[in-house]
């Protein structure tokens, strides 16, 4: 039952909820975003969705607009590139915040396994065969916090799946008190990829 309603019921509520709360804080963000650097303040991108679907992600731009549009985050080399607002928006999470709106659209969860980038087949293969892709991509999800960005291909879809197999409202609300822990202290958030220690 928590799985095929009220997990949705959740996200419509929190979610619409989120979106009037932070409406005007958004619009001075996507503000700051046009005057820090040349291009648009919102940023789309395919994204692969629950059951083999596929949706664009809305996120505020944190790249400069030379960067690769689809190019996956574990190939990024070019973080000195990015400005003082971009690493902060980055950092602590807050170019993520548009996706309010994925979630109200239903593409999106607020937990669940990160949407993987359309073109990142071996996560989405991995996924697959753990069960992960049968649940809607969440904002935050287990993955997140048991490394994020740290984590290699494998390892994340093993935690995905783990998620998907273990789904309930206490298991969300365990990910979501910890996603809130790993913003503040921004832990597993960086650059490049997981042999560095960097982003994945």
């Amino acid at each position: 039952m928590y799985r095929h309603f009220f997990k949705r019921l959740i996200d419509i509520v929190l979610s619409a909820l989120a979106a009037v709360v932070l409406l005007i804080p958004m619009i001075v963000i996507a503000i700051l975003v046009k005057i820090d650097s040349p291009g648009p303040a919102l940023f789309f991108q395919k994204r692969f969705g629950a059951n083999r679907s596929y949706f664009n992600i809305i996120k505020f731009r944190s790249m400069p607009v030379s960067v690769d549009h689809d190019l996956p985050t574990d190939r990024f080399d070019r973080a000195a590139e990015l400005s003082g607002f971009q690493r902060f928006i980055r950092k602590y999470s807050i170019d993520e915040l548009p996706q309010i709106y994925n979630i109200l659209a239903g593409d999106m969860s607020i937990i669940g396994p990160r949407p993987a980038l359309w073109n990142q087949y071996d996560l989405i293969e991995e996924r697959e065969r753990l069960g992960a892709n049968s649940v809607r991509p969440g904002l935050t999800g287990w993955a997140q916090v048991n490394g994020r960005d740290e984590l290699e291909v494998a390892e994340k879809a093993r935690y995905d799946g783990e998620y998907a197999a273990n789904l309930s409202f206490a298991f969300d609300v365990k990910c979501f008190f910890m996603t809130l822990g790993a913003v503040i202290h921004h832990r597993g958030v960086s650059e490049g990829g997981p042999e560095e220690g960097k982003k994945k």
